[in-house]
């Protein structure tokens, strides 16, 4: 959501629920004590350090690398594609919708992306939306 840089903490705190509005409460009292100033950067890192830590993201890294159509069909691997891609900020916005595109079509079953023959698209939405016709026709 967008909001100003110094209203992010405030946003984000708020929508902390349960178990993370405990820790928060107590990871603030912390930094108030210490005189710690919670910035936005700061905020981000050590919620990722707490709710999700480096060695889960080298494991969703890793399944993502691996990641291959197989079996499953264009819809079911588009599904599993969108899920792991997130965790990726180089994969999102415009520059990144080209290198998605190559990424998922280059794990495709070969059946399908020699029916598809791959024509340069860039649209990711487009590029699954005609694997997914094909495969559902075949």
């Amino acid at each position: 959501m967008a909001c100003p840089k110094e209203q992010k903490v405030s946003f984000g705190i708020y929508t902390l629920v349960e178990e993370a509005e405990y820790w928060w409460e107590n990871t603030r009292q912390c930094w108030e004590a210490e005189g710690q100033v919670v910035t936005w950067e700061t905020f981000k890192r050590v919620f990722m350090e707490k709710y999700f830590p480096e060695d889960v993201r080298n494991n969703k890294e890793m399944e993502f690398l691996e990641l291959k159509q197989g079996n499953t069909t264009v819809a079911e691997y588009a599904t599993k594609f969108e899920e792991l891609v997130r965790y990726f900020p180089h994969y999102q916005g415009r520059d990144g919708e080209s290198s998605k595109c190559v990424n998922f079509f280059n794990s495709l079953r070969p059946k399908v992306k020699q029916a598809m023959n791959y024509q340069g698209v860039h649209q990711f939405l487009l590029l699954v939306n005609m694997c997914r016709i094909w495969d559902e026709d075949f």
